[in-house]
């Protein structure tokens, strides 16, 4: 059975429009454009962007899928208009050139125009070379369109589908800004409220790291320079057992880690604490389970980030993802050539932000709602929503419910000899 809540993209940066199909969302659910407008829209904000922001006003348009505002079951096709396409309609054609067309651009290129000039100064840090090389382009273009973030847009909207089916299921998944340009927030400080967080202009709940995190902004501004930082992400009502220990493929961790490192510009990914588990003691990381309270299993920290032995266990999944500082800068690095091979003293320069940590994060929000949706169909099934729904409550119902002592054979073993029992030597998960 193909994995439910797949998906695929299409579009390039500067083509007429970004696509995105999702297959395997059950039938019955309520989804409309106004829906997905709101994460569109909150991708496109926070302090560094740049001026393809004001260009662009992000609209997820439902073309298939969905009747009357409720999906049908078969996939949805969301497409996402390029306004810039206007700018570029000559260079980004799909159609073959004419030879009018073809001497149309020689000109263009004669006369400067920098849209119209092959790409050959390969970018550091930037997919330029490897992408040239392995599929045999000569001009970086072909390679720059696809790879650019703005693939990321048709990402938040297929994600905004599961976030709609996710929130039916009392599931809830948020992101906010955690560090910037080395600056990082203070988690003993008090925080702003959500609500606060998201109009701030970095989504950043410490507004003394915010404040500080701006001024970083500013520097690489000023200095033709680009920073990074960490988003961090949390989702909320994920029940104890989605994903499995018992192989490598079927663990909720691995596939969130692959979902959130495939970001363009993630470098890399933590769960809670993260690398701060190896600089402490295990009596300081891991997470004492309180016992059992009005059917949930509450734990007194959440250092493991909600997944233990791949498996969700109650607790709030926490997703960092590392942001690499943006690889096209103002005032560029030396670099090479593609085709001489030669060394050149600036690297291609194309329009940049100077930081996107903010957007990423929403980015993540997207590639977290989507594992979570295919995660929690795997382990409820369903066709419709409606089935989801009882299964889910079947699910929760469930998981409340004591467990039934063991038994050896037909003998129950009682509580006394469970205490006095040794651990056995398993290995750790």
């Amino acid at each position: 059975m193909p994995d439910p809540f797949r998906f695929l993209t299409a579009g390039e940066s500067h083509g007429r429009t970004l696509g995105v199909t999702i297959d395997g969302v059950p039938a019955g659910l309520a989804l409309t454009e106004d829906e997905l407008a709101v994460d569109m829209a909150r991708r496109q904000r926070g302090y560094g962007r740049g001026a393809r922001q004001q260009i662009e006003q992000d609209r997820a348009e439902i073309v298939a899928g969905v009747r009357h505002g409720r999906t049908l079951g078969s996939p949805i096709l969301l497409l996402v208009r390029n306004r810039d396409w206007e700018n570029w309609t000559a260079v980004m054609q799909v159609e073959p050139l004419s030879e009018a067309d073809a001497a149309a651009l020689r000109a263009a290129v004669d006369g400067g125009d920098k849209r119209s000039t092959p790409v050959t100064r390969v970018r550091p840090g930037h997919g330029d070379l490897a992408g040239a090389l392995k599929y045999g382009h000569s001009d970086v273009r072909n390679v720059l369109e696809r790879a650019s973030a703005r693939e990321t847009a048709a990402r938040v909207a297929a994600g905004g589908v599961a976030r709609a089916f996710l929130r039916e299921l009392g599931v809830e998944v948020w992101s906010y800004t955690a560090e910037v340009g080395g600056v990082a927030i203070d988690r003993e400080r008090p925080w702003r409220s959500r609500e606060e967080t998201e109009v701030a202009s970095l989504r950043c709940p410490d507004p003394d790291a915010e404040a500080a995190m701006i001024a970083r902004i500013d520097e690489a501004r000023t200095n033709g320079d680009t920073v990074g930082g960490v988003f961090e992400v949390v989702a909320t009502g994920v029940p104890i057992g989605l994903g499995s220990y018992v192989h490598w493929d079927r663990r909720l961790d691995a596939a969130l880690a692959a979902a959130v490192m495939s970001i363009n510009i993630v470098k890399g990914v933590e769960f809670g604490l993260g690398f701060e588990q190896t600089r402490r003691f295990g009596s300081e990381v891991h997470d004492v389970i309180e016992g059992r309270a009005d059917g949930e299993w509450p734990h007194r920290s959440n250092n493991a980030g909600g997944l233990t032995a791949g498996v969700s266990n109650g607790q709030p999944i926490v997703v960092r993802g590392a942001v690499k500082p943006i690889s096209t800068l103002a005032k560029p690095l030396p670099s090479a050539d593609l085709i001489t091979g030669a060394p050149v003293e600036q690297a291609h320069y194309e329009r940049s932000d100077i930081s996107v940590v903010p957007a990423a994060g929403i980015v993540g929000e997207a590639m977290v709602l989507l594992t979570l949706a295919r995660f929690v169909l795997e382990k409820t099934g369903g066709d419709s929503m409606t089935e989801v729904s009882e299964s889910m409550a079947r699910l929760r119902q469930r998981l409340a419910t004591p467990l039934p002592p063991p038994t050896i054979g037909a003998t129950v073993v009682g509580a006394a000899e469970r205490a006095e029992s040794a651990a056995g030597s398993g290995g750790d998960d």
